[in-house]
């Protein structure tokens, strides 16, 4: 068996950051910090601009004008997700980072990226959202009760 050398796993908080509409587009929001309580403004100043930027129209290949955006100040670099549910069952993202002292400086990764632990944690909580809402619910999606449905963790 390989031996792997990685610190040992430690709870980051998650907060929900609030639900905007961008472009048509309404983002719920969540931030997860190593070293603090929430991501600092600058990141998630950023990540919002990049969901801005990186969406396609509402409509486009069968998107629904909702997801949810994630801004990760973690220890190595500042990370941002932006995703969007697609086709009722998809969900399509862009994966971007940023040095830990420029976090206004978001890039999007060219590697084939899904996320870290701590942010698998909000895909996670989405998925089970968008389920509960919105696919168990065909005929009449509650797209209030997705976007109000959140997920909080404290350490």
């Amino acid at each position: 068996m390989t031996s792997i050398d990685v610190p040992p796993y430690r709870p980051r908080p998650v907060s929900p950051l609030g639900v905007r509409t961008i472009r048509g587009w309404r983002l719920k929001a969540y931030g997860i910090a190593a070293r603090a309580d929430t991501p600092r403004p600058a990141l998630v100043y950023a990540v919002w601009r990049a969901a801005a930027e990186l969406l396609p129209e509402p409509d486009a290949d069968g998107a629904h004008g909702l997801g949810f955006v994630v801004a990760h100040d973690a220890r190595p670099a500042c990370f941002a997700l932006v995703d969007w549910w697609v086709r009722g069952y998809d969900l399509y993202q862009r994966y971007l980072r940023a040095p830990l002292d420029r976090p206004d400086r978001l890039r999007l990764l060219t590697t084939p990226t899904v996320g870290c632990v701590w942010e698998l944690a909000v895909v996670q909580h989405e998925r089970e959202a968008w389920i509960r809402h919105v696919l168990r619910r065909p005929a009449e999606p509650d797209v209030d009760g997705y976007l109000a449905d959140v997920l909080t963790v404290s350490p």
